[in-house]
């Protein structure tokens, strides 16, 4: 799993021109100065998650109306109900009748649907445009990228800050701290001595560097790994790639800029190294073992399994990784209800990736599978997601001050969760998408 390879970009991008190059693709390069501010600011620079560079508010007006709201925080459930936003947040949500609509407001009918908090995908790699609008019309509104081969996960958050309907609200992770980088050595021309590197990414040395063009570039967390890929049968996800030390050195350069990372693992010594070395979220983790779980419960490390990333290794063609879906989706369901009952806090990721985005949705349903109830599935791609992000402030809830993010389905999802892998509407920031 984890990251499929794509062709470099042009020679003639630079870190300002990331930057420039997401405002064009949005179609917001027009006047008042919305060019000059995309590529005169560098992409290590901080804005609000919606706020766009041109300095003027990105998000519509709308009222959703006669739905039943669920409030994933409280499990409050919330009939005949009022959502009121207004430049992409919300001012009010409440019953019919306690709730002031604006005169003259854009009106969306959700009568007989639900109404929730648009959903969190934790791990998703966004490589393109189409990608990043087909996961917003799946119904992740925001998102944590699992790294990109040339930083277009940091164009993809930038084109999301200046046109929200076309892309999730993105925490971006850059390129892969990995010992080979092939061809990604071009994503930067501050990478590429370490094409020299006899043994690869694997000095402290070389680690800072990577973690430390990462941050210059704009990066919002850094993605690491402990074992190989899953995804490939060559390789044995069991095996091990970088130490203990390695990854404390990782983990180390990004908590100098203050960023968390995140880890690709499977293996139990695996997930245990990168669980003290002091990683913010263990990805994947198959063979997690008990004593790593009590470890995260202790330090806050979050868990994000990526169920159906596992599950769709099933119907592969390729008969060794169709028996490794077989053999981990069932192991790996266990680890998430014994992290759950254990207090640790899960996060739902799909690790989509190559082109082919999943329904964040299919992840909840895999969650409520293993053995947790409909809530607080729903709430591993809501307030848990949310917190992990460090969004939980404005994302996973529609109550007043955050985003007028939401997924509209035609049933109770608490009855059934299946119903979140087809939105019949998708909200990003008071756009109907």
């Amino acid at each position: 799993m984890c990251l499929e390879a794509t062709p470099p970009p042009s020679p003639s991008v630079t870190r300002r021109g990331v930057l420039a190059g997401a405002a064009a693709l949005a179609g917001t390069v027009a006047a008042g100065g919305t060019a000059a501010a995309a590529a005169g600011t560098t992409a290590g620079s901080s804005s609000p998650a919606d706020a766009p560079r041109g300095g003027n508010p990105a998000g519509g007006d709308l009222v959703i109306r006669g739905g039943t709201l669920l409030d994933p925080a409280t499990g409050e459930v919330t009939e005949n109900a009022v959502v009121v936003i207004e430049g992409g947040t919300v001012r009010a949500a409440g019953r019919e009748g306690a709730v002031a609509v604006p005169q003259g407001a854009r009106t969306l009918d959700a009568d007989g649907q639900w109404v929730l908090p648009g959903l969190v995908d934790a791990h998703i790699h966004l490589s393109t445009a189409a990608e990043a609008r087909d996961a917003v019309r799946k119904g992740a509104t925001s998102a944590r990228s699992g790294s990109t081969t040339f930083y277009q996960d940091i164009a993809v958050r930038e084109l999301a800050r200046h046109s929200p309907d076309l892309a999730p609200r993105l925490t971006a992770a850059g390129v892969f701290v990995t010992p080979d980088l092939g061809d990604t050595l071009l994503a930067d021309p501050d990478l590429t001595p370490l094409v020299r590197l006899k043994d690869g990414v694997r000095s402290a040395e070389a680690l800072r560097r990577v973690v430390e063009v990462n941050l210059a570039r704009g990066a919002d967390v850094i993605k690491t790994r402990v074992n190989e890929r899953a995804g490939l049968p060559e390789q044995d996800p069991l095996a091990q790639v970088y130490s203990y030390e390695q990854l404390a050195e990782i983990v180390a350069a990004a908590r100098r800029r203050g960023k968390g990372v995140l880890c690709h693992s499977y293996s139990e010594k695996g997930c245990h190294d990168a669980v003290t070395a002091g990683i913010r979220s263990l990805e994947h983790g198959a063979f997690v073992g008990e004593r790593t779980l009590v470890e995260m419960r202790r330090r806050g490390t979050y868990f994000t399994p990526t169920l159906s990333a596992i599950a769709g290794m099933i119907d592969s063609p390729n008969p060794i990784l169709a028996e490794r879906g077989r053999t981990y989706l069932p192991l790996l369901k266990r680890a998430v209800l014994a992290a759950h009952e254990l207090g640790v806090p899960l996060a739902a990721g799909t690790d989509s990736s190559g082109g082919t985005v999943r329904p964040i949705g299919r992840e909840v349903e895999l969650m409520r599978s293993a053995g947790l109830s409909a809530l607080d599935a729903i709430r591993t791609a809501t307030t848990g997601a949310a917190r992990l992000l460090g969004v939980e402030r404005t994302v996973g809830r529609l109550a007043r001050g955050f985003a007028g993010d939401a997924v509209l389905v035609s049933g109770d999802p608490l009855t059934d969760v299946t119903l979140l892998k087809q939105p019949t509407t998708v909200i990003r920031a008071g756009l109907p998408t």
